[in-house]
């Protein structure tokens, strides 16, 4: 499951029984050979996505990790592009290897990392675009209301706010297990240990989420991502949901 670059049977249970902030901290410098990190088929299929809709200017990552999800703003983004995220270590990996890599060939967007609460956003309303990818399974269903309040007081009248999100595994697929099992496992894990490590792959629910983001004062469309094919009764097997905000302020 992991690479031998990646983070041993001890490292990763030390990183479960901390905080979500210092787990990442721990698993920072080998977070990028785990499964945990989204597959670059994923960041191209969503870049892909976007760019026949875009381009955009300013491009805000969401719980941006080591920056992964930042390769897709800066090819889509003409002026700056923001990383924002909750540990430090992750933010400091994802810097270190950005300016290892240096700048793309061309005009390359301005990139900044800040380290801030998804929650609580340090920005005012400047991104023409926000991105996530693979973070909502540590928020709990109750708090998508502030969430995506956030990301709405955060875009311009007309931005947009754009993720992935797969069709649920059936219950005939071993992989519905699976996760079964790994939220199961945290949930005993929550009740008997703290601090809480809020993660959980089964929580972020389309139906629930079209709903919320209605409601924070978004405008809900769901574009198929075809490299990812369909599901025996034709429907995609992966999703971008792309939510725009409307000119005024969202719902009291």
């Amino acid at each position: 499951m992991f690479t031998p670059q990646g983070p041993t049977f001890r490292e990763l249970a030390v990183q479960a029984l901390s905080s979500i902030e210092h787990g990442y901290d721990l698993l920072a410098p080998k977070f990028d050979h785990t499964p945990f990190r989204t597959p670059d088929s994923i960041l191209d299929a969503v870049s892909s996505a976007l760019e026949r809709i875009g381009p955009f200017g300013h491009g805000l990552d969401l719980c941006c990790g080591t920056g992964a999800g930042m390769r897709v703003l800066s090819e889509l983004c003409r002026e700056r592009v923001t990383g924002v995220d909750i540990s430090a270590g992750m933010l400091a990996v994802g810097r270190e290897r950005a300016d290892a890599a240096g700048a793309r060939p061309g005009r390359a967007p301005r990139v900044a990392w800040v380290r801030g609460d998804a929650r609580a956003l340090p920005f005012a309303p400047a991104f023409d675009l926000v991105v996530s990818f693979g973070a909502f399974g540590h928020f709990l269903p109750r708090e998508l209301p502030g969430l995506f309040a956030q990301v709405h007081s955060v875009l311009r009248p007309g931005g947009r706010f754009a993720f992935p999100i797969a069709a649920p595994p059936r219950p005939s697929s071993p992989f519905y297990w699976a996760l079964l099992g790994f939220d199961a496992a945290m949930r005993v894990r929550n009740a008997l240990w703290r601090p809480t490590f809020v993660m959980y792959y089964r929580a972020f629910r389309l139906d629930e989420v079209r709903r919320e983001l209605a409601l924070a004062g978004f405008e809900v469309e769901l574009l198929a991502l075809p490299e990812f094919g369909t599901r025996p009764d034709g429907s995609p097997r992966c999703r971008m949901v792309v939510a725009t905000r409307s000119d005024g302020p969202p719902p009291a």
